[in-house]
């Protein structure tokens, strides 16, 4: 929901000059000015500027979710997740979940359904994170991973990932949330 569509009590602030105060391959650090308009308190704020990100839930005709299994560097931990990566410039959300969906697990399937969009951590961050849902998907070829990359694919049961994120097994906030999606567009109506 975009800001105001239901009537926010809160104006936004005055956004002053922006200054940049780091660049990395993955973002930029930024900071600005900005002024309540409300009080007219004043403050520097940084945030992260960075690319949109997509990650999908690919469902196979047996009722199974592609996941991967991956390490993660700023927890420190090898998460459970759904593929997903950054959406390129020029490219749709729906174009990106398709590409990395077969880059990380060689999986693809009936075309790509939006079904949900969140934001990725607004109190220092830009950018969004597009959910998207691809039914029947099937294992097509093999993984074409970035450099970096090392990941493992694994096919869970739709049915059990309700009680892999009540035990923490599932935990990566907005893998979480894209299941919130598809749960709202009902579970049941996804299992063969």
């Amino acid at each position: 929901m975009a800001q105001g569509d239901y009537g926010t009590l809160v104006p936004p602030w005055r956004v002053g000059p922006t200054r940049e105060i780091a660049k990395t391959r993955m973002f930029t650090l930024n900071e600005h000015r900005c002024e309540s308009p409300a009080t007219g308190r004043a403050g520097d704020f940084v945030f992260l500027d960075t690319a949109d990100w997509c990650n999908v839930a690919a469902l196979t005709p047996d009722g199974h979710v592609v996941m991967i299994e991956q390490f993660r560097h700023g927890l420190g931990e090898v998460t459970l997740e759904l593929p997903g990566g950054i959406v390129d410039p020029g490219e749709t959300p729906a174009a990106a979940c398709e590409r990395e969906l077969l880059e990380e697990t060689g999986y693809a399937g009936a075309r790509v359904e939006m079904i949900g969009v969140v934001s990725a951590n607004p109190a220092m961050q830009n950018n969004r994170v597009h959910t998207g849902l691809v039914r029947n998907a099937v294992l097509k070829g093999s993984q074409h991973l970035d450099g970096s990359e090392e990941i493992a694919v694994r096919l869970v049961k739709l049915t059990e990932v309700p009680a892999l994120v009540a035990r923490g097994v599932i935990h990566h906030s907005l893998v979480v949330a894209a299941f919130y999606h598809l749960a709202l567009r009902g579970w049941a109506h996804h299992v063969s």
